[in-house]
């Protein structure tokens, strides 16, 4: 990620981060701003899910006196206060079609048209970071967020990984937050006992770093200073949700079966989990043939049982199959099948009933 960070910085492309809630998307974007050429000027954040639609394109592109109730003066937007600088616009998978009209009308020339007037206002330099935790190729697929939008942020690409796929850095966000609130609330640093440790980097954090950070805080201003946090001062929530220590010895898992532990186990959707890192080519082909191999060792060769055991809809079949054919990672289901077992494809011969346009 440190990589990706610097390489972001040293030009103005747009960029796109993605990545569940709550693990640091807008801290990455105060990196990239921090290390670029625009460092001098200003960084505006906009929270694209926090306000309607109608005071977000206020909020952007400013308005004129009179232009709505309430708009005595003039007032310039996010857009021209950061001129030569950079604007983050977190949560962009939630603007509407016709914000995302206007949003992708500026990328396009630059020009600012405040709400009430008829005429081009301003023309603005602004680097635009844009975030969000959807996965905005499936929103593409619904026709839910613009295809042409898209590509326009997608220059660069930026994925935050969640907290428990990378447990090792959980000890050291941990001494950073325990240093953090001790300053805060002006108390003595907070020690845990190897035990409290030990299970805090075993837990699975669905909420990220927000999450361990609020837990850091909330020990902060609970626990006493006479003796160090052990395991029975953890949220209930840490300490029955653990993944069990792995055994001495033990080969660790390959991406293939952890994708498979996350999809079956905590109920991820194949088209989140999968589809858009494979697409954005972080994960290999071989990944994904396993992975389909896992699934189908579950269901007994059936394709159809393997899109609820990924969490993805009825639906969705025609559409799995093609994904699966056009990358050549459609796997034959004879050889999961026992003796006696009907095609579980829906059609002769194992395929689909029904036209497949790939």
């Amino acid at each position: 990620m440190r990589e990706d960070v610097k390489s972001a910085a040293r030009s103005d492309a747009k960029v796109l981060i993605t990545g569940e809630s709550g693990v640091g998307k807008e801290i990455v974007s105060r990196l990239v701003h921090s290390m670029g050429m625009r460092a001098a000027y200003p960084l505006v954040t906009v929270n694209c899910a926090a306000i309607t639609d109608t005071l977000l394109e206020s909020e952007l592109f400013g308005h004129s006196r009179g232009s709505f109730t309430g708009a005595y003066r003039d007032r310039a937007g996010v857009l021209e206060m950061a001129h030569r600088g950079t604007v983050f616009m977190d949560e962009i998978g939630e603007t509407s079609a016709r914000m995302q009209s206007l949003l992708l009308r500026f990328l396009e020339n630059g020009e600012i048209q405040r709400v009430g007037t008829t005429r081009t206002n301003a023309r603005v330099d602004v680097r635009v970071i844009a975030a969000t935790n959807r996965d905005l190729l499936q929103a593409v697929v619904a026709k839910t967020f613009r295809e042409d939008l898209y590509y326009r942020l997608n220059v660069i690409h930026m994925t935050v990984p969640p907290l428990r796929d990378r447990p090792e850095d959980i000890p050291s966000l941990l001494d950073h937050f325990v240093s953090t609130f001790a300053s805060e609330y002006a108390t003595p640093r907070l020690t845990f006992t190897p035990e409290a440790r030990a299970l805090l980097s075993r837990y699975h954090f669905p909420g990220n770093v927000r999450e361990l950070k609020n837990l850091v805080e909330r020990l902060t201003v609970r626990h006493g200073t006479d003796r160090a946090v052990g395991v029975e001062d953890l949220p209930q929530e840490v300490r029955h949700n653990v993944t069990p220590a792995p055994a001495p010895g033990a080969a660790a898992q390959n991406p293939a079966e952890t994708l498979f532990r996350q999809l079956v186990e905590e109920r991820q959707s194949f088209w989140t989990l999968v589809y858009g890192p494979f697409m954005s080519r972080d994960l290999t082909r071989d990944t994904l043939r396993t992975l389909v191999s896992l699934g189908l060792q579950r269901t007994g060769g059936s394709y159809r049982d393997l899109l609820e055991l990924f969490h993805m809809a009825p639906g969705d079949y025609k559409r799995f199959l093609n994904f699966l054919r056009k990358h050549q990672c459609h796997m034959p289901f004879q050889q999961f099948r026992g003796p006696g077992v009907p095609d579980p494809s829906g059609g002769p011969n194992g395929r689909p009933s029904g036209p497949v346009t790939v």
